[in-house]
């Protein structure tokens, strides 16, 4: 029997369309049923002896999934040119094969996670994702406004979220309103190191929010761009928080109180003011984000979920994984790949960074493109309903961002 005590708007359509959808997929050999179907669990994928549970399963098809910071594909250069690179310059070269994995991973939504470096740089990069989206509209969409995500969640494409990790672009506060008819909907106000806005996280001193950081910061919030603190400095936070007079966001970033010490991670001060602010905290799926040392699991993951719905309520937290589809968190197989580690960068010992003992970056059991799935597993575990699993999923990205958007 399908279980319908899901408490999310239309639960009981969303599990009856689930029960259907489950026997469509199994008459066409897509779902494999566990051994017993009593237990009402599903291998859903041919090439992987992983079960999941129906809830699951219904939870993830029936939400509109949102990572707030997935970005797409990393250049694997055991293709030349990567992959990422054909895509969005080559025509035709992103194929009903490559659609299929990316229709079947959970995700619904794609916050690609651009660098800014420049204004002709970012410029370059949005040409190129809007015309990936125009090239493929049978697949993708852009996603810029709360109809976007109505529309997403009574189809199968894809929302492409254009933001940048960096505001270097803007060389003025005009070119806020630029960047937004361009189709840019969130930008970090600094990276790693100090930019004319503020510090990142990585920089030598913290000097706070400058006064063109909270120029930009106005005019981001006035166009209707989300604010992003998720690499900066903590007094640059701090000052941006206090700043901001609408909601802000944290797209990735850890909390500090589960990882002592971590830089790179929200205190718990900043956590209350972002809730405050009626903000949303992406956790990421990087194991030296989330735990100091060896050895990292799922669970370690969870428990940065558990503590921003413990501090401050489930509406504030999300997914903002960090990773790509496949699971990689960086560039992979070129010489050049290797600058991107961030123990190349200065003062990189903050990052705490560690790998696994297969030479991975990402949380095992969370670095494949499927994971939603154990994501949503690993919260019915902690005893969520299927109400605040649905909010961090994809509900409350989807609410705050269509807040702000709608200015």
């Amino acid at each position: 029997m399908i279980d319908d005590s899901a408490t999310t708007p239309n639960a009981r359509n969303v599990s009856r369309r689930s029960a259907v959808g489950a026997m469509a997929l199994f008459a066409a050999g897509l779902v494999m049923p566990a051994p017993s179907v009593l237990r009402r669990r599903y291998r859903l994928f041919a090439h992987s002896t992983t079960e999941y549970s129906e809830r699951a399963i219904r939870l993830v098809r029936g939400t509109v999934v949102v990572d707030m910071l997935n970005q797409f594909r990393f250049a694997d250069t055991a293709i030349r040119p990567p992959l990422s690179e054909q895509w969005k310059r080559k025509p035709n070269a992103f194929t009903a094969a490559n659609w299929e994995e990316y229709r079947t991973s959970g995700f619904r939504v794609f916050g690609v996670g651009e660098g800014a470096s420049s204004y002709d740089g970012a410029l370059r990069t949005i040409a190129e994702w809007n015309g990936f989206v125009a090239a493929y509209p049978q697949w993708f969409i852009r996603v810029g406004g709360a109809e976007d995500f109505a529309r997403l969640a009574t189809d199968e494409k894809i929302g492409i979220l254009l933001d940048f990790q960096n505001a270097d672009h803007f060389r003025t506060v005009d070119d806020v309103d630029t960047f937004w008819g361009l189709g840019q909907r969130s930008s970090q106000l600094t990276y790693n190191q100090t930019n004319r806005l503020g510090s990142g996280f990585l920089a030598e001193t913290d000097g706070g929010l400058t006064d063109y950081g909270a120029q930009i910061i106005a005019r981001m919030q006035k166009v209707g761009m989300a604010v992003d603190l998720a690499h900066a400095a903590d007094r640059t936070t701090l000052d941006a928080l206090a700043a901001a007079t609408k909601p802000v966001i944290v797209s990735h970033s850890a909390c500090r109180a589960v990882a002592p010490g971590h830089l790179r991670a929200k205190t718990d001060e900043m956590i209350v003011k972002l809730a405050k602010l009626g903000g949303v905290m992406g956790i990421p799926m990087i194991r030296f984000m989330v735990k100091l040392d060896e050895p990292v699991t799922i669970e370690n993951v969870l428990d940065h979920f558990d503590h921003v719905a413990k501090t401050v309520g489930v509406e504030h937290a999300g997914i903002g994984g960090d990773l790509d589809l496949v699971g990689n968190a960086n560039p992979v197989n070129s010489a050049e790949a290797k600058q991107e580690i961030p123990s190349n960068q200065p003062n990189f010992d903050r990052y705490h960074f560690h790998a696994g003992p297969d030479g991975k970056l990402a949380v095992p059991g969370l670095d494949h493109p499927k994971r939603t799935y154990d994501l949503a597993e690993g919260l019915i575990r902690r005893k969520y309903s299927d109400a605040d699993i649905g909010l961090m999923l994809g509900g409350n990205w989807r609410r705050v961002l269509s807040s702000i958007w709608g200015v």
